[in-house]
């Protein structure tokens, strides 16, 4: 098991830093319906090469702000302009031997372009991270289970910025619409990269996730506090959560997106390659119990 997450790992890093190395297969376009009951969204499926086995357990990835494709996607929305990141992201869990599912949340909503940074207040409530997001994480996880690939109990979740905001909501004791979730029932695990954590007071009267959840932050970050989130987890784990902070200090905001402008940052290019490592290994233990 050491040797094969050490293989992934060591090919997560050449990846990284040698994006774009070569053409990759596109993923799969899927629809389904938000967990309201009512949106049709798009996913797009990342599998394993090879299948280790008829069914294997699943990550259901939730983007950021900006939204599921690139900046130069010119007006065209799918599989072949989707960003670097989730490319990235979503072939390393396929070569980790998981089905991947991208969540489209914004585009079928009207906003596939995502909104610009410091939009927060001006956002559109239908696209909010702590009331409409997490529906959509479950959405995806109802999905999932209805695929005959996939271990229906053995599914985690990975949201990055307003997306990671959304899985913080999404593994609440007291997520919204969800009643009382248990890693069985609902995401066996998450990552959430450098969420913001104020959400308007939202959890002021507490939080705590109802399966382990670790979370990944800059100290540099120039979009959302890490200070903050660092006291959320503290009171978190102070109220029983299996949760964890990991700093990287210097790192900015989307430090693990492969572009040049991000890459060429030292701090970021180090918390990438950690960061990698640590998700793999921590997924590789609540997913697959090894």
């Amino acid at each position: 098991m050491l040797l094969r997450l050490c293989i992934v790992a060591m090919g997560a890093l050449v990846l990284f830093q040698s994006w774009p190395a070569q053409a990759e297969p596109q993923p799969e376009r899927v629809t389904f319906l938000s967990g309201d009951g009512r949106t049709e969204l798009v996913g797009y499926v990342f599998a394993p090469r090879k299948a280790a086995a008829p069914r294997v357990p699943a990550v259901v990835m939730m983007h950021g702000r900006a939204g599921a494709y690139s900046s130069r996607a010119g007006g065209v929305y799918d599989a072949s302009t989707l960003s670097k990141r989730h490319r990235l992201w979503g072939r390393l869990w396929a070569d980790a031997g998981y089905i991947a599912l991208l969540v489209d949340g914004f585009g079928p909503r009207g906003y596939p372009e995502g909104f610009p940074r410091f939009s927060y207040d001006e956002r559109p409530p239908e696209v909010s991270e702590a009331t409409v997001r997490p529906l959509d994480a479950y959405g995806a996880l109802a999905y999932l289970r209805t695929r005959g690939d996939v271990v229906p109990d053995r599914i985690g979740l990975q949201g990055w910025s307003n997306g990671g905001s959304a899985t913080l909501w999404a593994m609440a004791v007291d997520a919204p619409s969800v009643r009382g979730p248990t890693p069985e029932t609902g995401f066996r695990a998450a990552l959430a990269f450098y969420p913001a954590c104020g959400h308007k007071g939202g959890f002021a009267a507490g939080y705590r996730p109802y399966a382990p959840l670790r979370v990944f932050h800059g100290t540099a970050d120039e979009e959302v506090s890490p200070r903050r989130c660092g006291a959320l987890v503290e009171r978190a784990k102070a109220q029983g959560g299996d949760i964890r902070i990991r700093f990287y200090d210097g790192a900015t905001h989307g430090f693990d997106d492969p572009s040049r402008k991000r890459h060429r940052i030292p701090a970021n290019a180090a918390a990438a390659d950690d960061a990698i490592a640590q998700a793999q290994r921590f997924f590789a233990e609540a997913l697959e119990g090894k």
